[in-house]
């Protein structure tokens, strides 16, 4: 077989991006896996620690939580996947970790699906999450590292096609497995197919091409360079590929020899900075509610809304379209819009979607307001993927440091993680204990992102890697980053080579402009 399928330039970035869309989806699989089975009769027989279906009281009080510390243990494993990823991305290659990862995942599906014992299933939950989190924090290192400035955004926030479809997968497997009962394999399937996910994963990851930043990091700089040439179907020694070997050297030399230690550090090119919005873009995207509907859909529609199991399981399936249709969306706008617009546009939207939510849901008498609650839902799911499923993943490999992406990501990824541990811990106690009003607080929280992205968050779309690290050295504050941006982009439409720093002005060479100038 030829290398890499015999592909170059854009049909080789696109297969490139469709097996990082296949660990997406595994992602995306595993957030709603879980909670598509909670309703399961059989499930609930084998662990009848987790069944708040069937009890009342503090019997429902007790097994609420520990459900939710069930469900959640898979996101706070998935922390310690994501920061032991981090070192070997950076040790063994974005591929080699990427293949690592999924197999110790699809070891966890299997623990998780064969359980018989409880503690099993504990044991798969905790395999399944190592394994994930280092799927999802190193495939989003290595697509953009192999993209182009002008797609990157396109094809990085296309992971939320595929985060959405392996929900929606998910729950319409959990739905259709339903009809089995009472036959265990209604769950045990559920739980398992996301090994031949994996398994496709692994398949493939070996046919493509490593990332040539890595590459070039680890001194192998030839190969990087031919890595690039392939990329952009171009000559090896081409003024494209130049341009971008002498980008990525000039990054390396900026960053000197520093360590791990110089994330939390802000020196001149401004890392804990840095790793703060990528943690924070991180952290974002769970407390926006979303992993409490997206563990608990079925349980929302029909304990919140009081719909039927089943118009529940078929309401919890079908959302998953409108988020497949916001992450098209994004997809295709994130380039030209940019990542500020849309999260903003996305945190009010939000913010707005679960004020009506409260306010129908605190009507359980009123059938007319249940059933608008379904349009807010679906509402959010897409105004939630438009802005943040996969732009704060992106956002975060864009403004990492080049010398330290792999560790941001992985510090970023694993931040993210925590809070969707946190969110995933208390929802089954909160919507028991307080119901409704619980989404008040998602509305509350999602207002005040609005006021942070706008002060805080630069602009990164249509900027090299190493362009928005000019925007960080060129900043003496936190408040200066939007206003540099700014002014390097107008710089870049202009062809102005100057670009203001305090009240001193510094030349930047115009050669430095991403190849979408060229």
């Amino acid at each position: 077989m030829a290398r890499f399928w015999g592909l170059r330039g854009s049909k080789l970035s696109l297969t490139i991006w469709a097996e990082a869309c296949l660990g997406v989806m595994i992602f995306g699989y595993n957030q709603a896996s879980a909670g598509g089975v909670l309703a399961d009769v059989t499930f609930n027989q084998q662990f009848p620690q987790m069944n708040t279906l069937d009890t009342v009281g503090a019997q429902k009080q007790h097994n609420s939580r520990i459900q939710g510390t069930v469900v959640a243990l898979y996101t706070l494993f998935g922390v310690f996947g994501a920061l032991g990823c981090t070192f070997l991305g950076d040790l063994l290659g974005r591929r080699k970790t990427i293949f690592i990862a999924s197999i110790v995942q699809g070891v966890g599906a299997i623990l998780q699906a064969s359980a018989f014992g409880f503690a099993q299933f504990i044991v798969g939950r905790i395999i399944i999450g190592l394994g994930t989190g280092g799927i999802i924090a190193t495939v989003s290192v290595w697509q953009s590292e192999v993209s182009k400035a002008e797609s990157r955004g396109e094809h990085v926030s296309a992971f939320g096609v595929f985060c959405a479809s392996g929900i929606a997968l998910a729950l319409w497997i959990a739905f259709g497995m339903s009809f089995t009962q009472p036959n265990s394999v209604s769950w045990r399937f559920t739980l398992a197919f996301t090994l031949f996910l994996s398994i496709l994963v692994c398949a493939f990851i070996f046919t493509l091409p490593e990332s040539p930043r890595w590459l070039c990091k680890t001194n192998r700089w030839d190969e990087g360079r031919e890595i690039l040439s392939i990329l952009y179907d171009d000559d090896p020694h081409g003024p494209v590929v130049n341009h971008e070997i002498d980008n990525i050297r000039q990054s390396f030399e900026r960053a000197g020899s520093s360590n791990l230690s110089a994330m939390f550090k802000m020196g001149p090119q401004r890392s804990f900075h840095r790793v703060i919005l990528a943690a924070t873009a991180q952290m974002f995207l769970q407390m926006s509610g979303v992993n409490s509907i997206a563990y608990y859909a079925p349980t929302i529609y029909s304990q919140q809304l009081h719909f039927s199991s089943t118009t529940s399981g078929i309401l919890a399936a079908s959302s998953q379209f409108a988020m497949i249709l916001g992450a098209f969306c994004c997809a295709f706008t994130v380039d030209r819009f940019g990542r500020r617009r849309l999260m903003l546009l996305s945190a009010g939207g939000m913010s707005l979607c679960f004020a009506c939510l409260s306010g129908v849901a605190s009507h359980p008498e009123n059938p007319a307001a249940l059933k608008a609650g379904v349009f807010f839902l679906y509402l959010y799911y897409f105004v939630y993927v438009l802005g943040f499923l996969g732009i704060p993943f992106l956002y975060a490999s864009e403004i990492a440091p080049v010398h330290l992406r792999a560790a941001t990501c992985g510090l970023s990824t694993a931040v993210s993680w925590l809070f969707n541990f946190l969110v995933a811990e208390v929802t089954p106690i909160a919507f028991t204990n307080i119901a409704w009003k619980y989404f008040l607080i998602y509305c509350c929280l999602n207002a005040a992102f609005v006021p942070t992205i706008y002060f805080f968050f630069p602009e990164t779309a249509q900027y090299s890697l190493e362009e928005i690290d000019e925007i960080f050295e060129s900043s003496n504050t936190i408040f200066d980053s939007v206003r540099v941006a700014k002014k390097l982009k107008s710089r870049k439409y202009t062809g102005s080579n100057e670009l203001e720093k305090g009240a001193d002005t510094q030349v930047l060479s115009y050669e430095k402009l991403s190849i979408v100038e060229l």
